[in-house]
């Protein structure tokens, strides 16, 4: 550990960037060198819907010209982590693509979805602030990155998770739409986008309550050292009328005055004003008094991921945001709250108990625990039926920390917690991928017989405790409840688990 050193490629919408950096036994790291080359690879995929054959030359000519880089620091293929962002995500040609440059380099190309990006910027946000503005996480805030192809944003009331966005708004794309008009029209355009989007983010959070917003990017980090303060080695702060009126000043700029008058690069200057006023129009829409911006990226939010100090913190916050992402989400649809978190809390002991029957890990009991805390989110649409709008509802919204393919398990383990099992003419069952159709059974199978331990919503069963037997497995209940209600409860609610690990539940 203490002589290894990783490199992380970020393949983004105007560039590609490398940083290598040496991991350190404290689980610290020492960043070693950078390297960075402007590629124009979300000018393709926005214009045209796929990358083009330059785009994927130029593109190798400069991972090859970063392996000679790598190879020079003695750095193995295993300790090198090459992500793409929405460019590539977007592209219709990705595949191809992928598999090239996977073949030309040797190195595995991961897709990051945005809220994977949304997960790797809190982590950023939470290395950059340190202990230098404690207050921010008291009060309600706003994380925002803008990229060229989409901007990413988190909500958080009191410094947890209220909600994570993707939305396909980024300044490549809005450049395109509107260069050929002139610039009210291209602030005409970008406030109406804007607007419709804050009034969707103010159904998560009253937004004239945010007082700190936090910006990723080049775009910002250019305003901040035009018009901010440093805060620390890896911040900067710009308060809120310097913003406004560095934005004022700024508006009109042409692509050259960007580069003549603030010194920034061409590949910079593209996209700056569009950045600059789709940050504004949100600052305007809440109550900020500040900016901060972060001069570290998700690379080195990466870099956390890999570091091995302080870990379990990392992990045990991270799973305290995803939570209270999945509970504000509950309490948007009006969930039984008392309900769905005793039914989470039976489900944890269940699983805890019976880790040798299911052979799950800590992150499938995390799904398991978001599943649980959601099953009834459905009865918002309608009481009759719950299972399968809860099913839509999930397959719908975003939650903090979660990919797609997560959200989909969840979104089919609330589909069959009641009613008939899954069957093979199921179609979001069926495309789930063989393992994760395994997840979904065991996962169900427990989250039945913990509902059914609260069948009247009433919390009367306090506690459990599990035994196993030779062909069963017996829950010694605590707590005063009607034995016969729950008895029914559970004899209607086990034929799945029987059939999943081959015991019968019974109280005792």
């Amino acid at each position: 550990m203490e002589n290894r050193h990783v490199a992380i490629i970020e393949i983004g919408s105007t560039g590609i960037r490398l940083l290598i950096a040496q991991m350190l036994p404290d689980g610290g790291w020492t960043v070693m060198d950078r390297a960075g080359r402007p590629a124009a690879l979300g000018r393709d995929v926005f214009s045209s819907g796929a990358l083009s054959r330059e785009s994927l030359l130029e593109c190798l000519s400069v991972l090859n010209g970063f392996k000679e880089l790598i190879n020079d620091w003695g750095i193995s293929s295993a300790d090198v982590y090459m992500i793409a962002t929405s460019a590539l995500r977007a592209a219709r040609n990705r595949d191809i693509f992928i598999d090239r440059i996977q073949q030309e380099t040797g190195y595995t190309l991961s897709l990051v979805d945005g809220i994977e990006e949304n997960r790797l910027m809190y982590l950023v946000v939470k290395f950059a602030l340190k202990h230098d503005m404690p207050h921010f996480w008291r009060a309600n805030s706003m994380i925002i990155e803008i990229g060229g192809g989409s901007t990413e944003i988190m909500l958080l009331r009191r410094g947890q998770m209220v909600a994570a966005r993707s939305i396909n708004l980024g300044t490549i794309i809005i450049d395109q739409r509107t260069r050929l008009g002139p610039n009210n029209i291209h602030e005409r355009y970008l406030y109406e986008i804007i607007r419709n989007t804050t009034s969707l983010l103010s159904a998560d959070m009253d937004l004239a309550h945010i007082r700190t917003i936090v910006v990723a990017g080049s775009d910002a980090q250019n305003a901040s050292l035009q018009s901010g303060r440093e805060l620390n080695e890896h911040c900067r702060i710009i308060e809120r009328q310097d913003f406004i009126d560095f934005a004022q000043k700024v508006r009109n700029y042409t692509v050259e005055d960007c580069i003549q008058k603030l010194g920034i690069s061409y590949n910079e200057a593209e996209g700056f004003i569009s950045g600059i006023l789709i940050l504004k129009l949100f600052l305007e829409k809440t109550g900020a008094a500040q900016i901060i911006v972060p001069f570290i990226s998700i690379r080195e939010g990466f870099l956390i991921d890999l570091a091995q100090g302080d870990k379990n913190r990392l992990q045990d916050e991270f799973h305290s945001q995803v939570i209270a992402s999945a509970v504000n989400l509950g309490r948007k649809f009006h969930f039984d709250e008392a309900h769905s978190k005793h039914v989470s809390f039976l489900s944890m002991i269940l699983f805890d108990s019976l880790q040798k029957e299911h052979g799950m890990n800590k992150h499938h009991r995390m799904i398991l625990e978001i599943a649980a805390i959601l099953h009834d989110i459905g009865a918002f649409i309608k009481p009759s039926g719950h299972n399968k709008h809860g099913q839509y509802i999930i397959s719908n919204s975003d939650i903090f920390g979660l990919h797609r393919d997560e959200l989909d398990i969840i979104a089919n383990v609330i589909r069959y917690h009641r009613g008939e099992s899954p069957a093979s003419s199921d179609i979001e069952y069926m495309s789930l991928q063989r393992e994760d159709r395994i997840l979904v059974l065991k996962m169900t199978s427990i989250l039945r017989v913990a509902n059914a331990l609260d069948k009247g919503h009433s919390q009367h069963i306090k506690n459990i405790t599990v035994e196993r037997r030779a062909h069963t497995i017996a829950l010694h209940t605590q707590g005063a409840y009607d034995i016969l209600t729950h008895l029914m409860g559970i004899e209607d609610n086990t034929s799945l688990f029987q059939d999943v690990f081959g015991y019968k539940i019974v109280l005792s």
